[in-house]
């Protein structure tokens, strides 16, 4: 396995097609445009089936990325997994952070541990019934597996965070399941952003051998005792096939950055948080020459309808969806713990993590 470097690099925002922070980067040297593996951005949209913020904001990295590549737009998209993450509301503050990787002939003599690795793949697109199934979740874990390969990663346990993009139903592709004689997970574009996620995130935890690979259509959404301690995914309009990232450490990588993740139980869970930030050297009493760059969690209203013993709202409230509440919740939890809102906190968190929490991961700068 050849010697990686990876860079990560988190570049505030002032809209969705905002891509001017990207572009004074690649200006200066700071980054490599050709070395961009994955782009990872929280929106201002709703985080909803009618959040065009996210394939704006896709649709504007892609623009100017293409002469930077030599590729045109849309080759752009193939090349650079696009993950964008609807909804800041609170104090999340909308940002990208850009993966970068390159392979390196030495790697420093001072250079010890396993250091952060990336690696990517794609499923095969979807049929519109196939989402929310045992197909998705079998050819997810396949995708995984893969991912993990092109990261030198070989061991599960060194794998701390696998964010997922994965596709949703709309009228016209349940109109063409139920055209061939066929039935989708649900009729409702919104529902079956859930039914997406869901099976991505079991897909993950078959992957790493969390859970029996025997899981099927009737598992999903209904056992929550099911699930993965690293999954992240999160459901666009835009795609029909799953994207996968998977981000861990790897004794073939000579990067400056480390992760760690913790699981929350619920979503007042601060132990977790401490216990992900100290899992790379920072908290209370960091490590020297240690750095945060950036958190990624996941975050749903718990489906019980309480928080340790007490009565929520969240999934009654028909002003606001509970997933934007559960964004806003969990963000300011892990914001005041880290100190800043230019956080990853994605909703919806089925299979990802038990029921109610989800799994919050941490990246640090280490001076080498």
């Amino acid at each position: 396995m050849p010697t990686t470097s990876v860079g990560v690099f988190k570049i505030a925002t002032s809209g969705p097609g905002d891509v001017s922070g990207l572009m004074a980067m690649i200006g200066s040297g700071a980054i490599d445009a050709a070395s961009i593996l994955a782009i990872l951005g929280k929106t201002e949209g709703n985080g909803g089936v009618n959040d065009f913020t996210r394939e704006y904001a896709v649709a504007a990295l892609c623009t100017a990325l293409a002469p930077q590549l030599g590729l045109s737009a849309h080759e752009v998209e193939q090349r650079i997994a696009f993950v964008m993450s609807g909804g800041t509301e609170g104090v999340l503050s909308p940002h990208i952070t850009v993966f970068t990787r390159q392979e390196i002939d030495r790697p420093p003599a001072d250079l010890s541990g396993k250091r952060l690795s990336i690696g990517m793949a794609h499923t095969r697109d979807f049929l519109p019934e196939e989402l929310g199934s045992a197909a998705q979740i079998a050819e997810t874990a396949k995708a995984v597996m893969t991912a993990m390969a092109d990261a030198g990663i070989s061991d599960p346990a060194d794998v701390h965070f696998v964010q997922i993009k994965c596709p949703l139903l709309t009228s016209d592709r349940v109109a063409a399941a139920n055209a061939r004689g066929n039935k989708t997970a649900t009729t409702s574009a919104y529902s079956s952003m859930a039914y997406s996620r869901g099976a991505s995130a079991l897909g993950v935890a078959v992957a790493l051998g969390e859970i029996a690979s025997d899981v099927g259509d009737a598992d999903v959404l209904r056992r929550y005792d099911l699930f993965s301690k690293v999954a992240s995914t999160s459901s666009g309009i835009e795609l029909m096939h799953n994207v996968i990232i998977v981000l861990g450490n790897s004794s073939s990588s000579a990067s400056a950055f480390e992760i760690g993740h913790a699981v929350m139980d619920d979503a007042i869970d601060a132990a977790a948080v401490v216990a992900a930030l100290k899992s790379v050297g920072l908290g209370a009493n960091p490590q020297p020459g240690r750095e945060l760059v950036n958190i990624f969690a996941k975050a749903e209203a718990s489906p019980d309808g309480s928080v340790r013993g007490f009565r929520h709202t969240m999934l009654e409230d028909t002003d606001i969806s509970s997933t934007r509440h559960a964004r806003a919740a969990v963000g300011g939890l892990i914001a005041g713990l880290a100190g800043t809102g230019a956080i990853y906190v994605s909703g919806g968190a089925e299979h990802q993590g038990p029921a109610g929490g989800g799994p919050v991961a941490v990246i640090a700068r280490l001076a080498y």
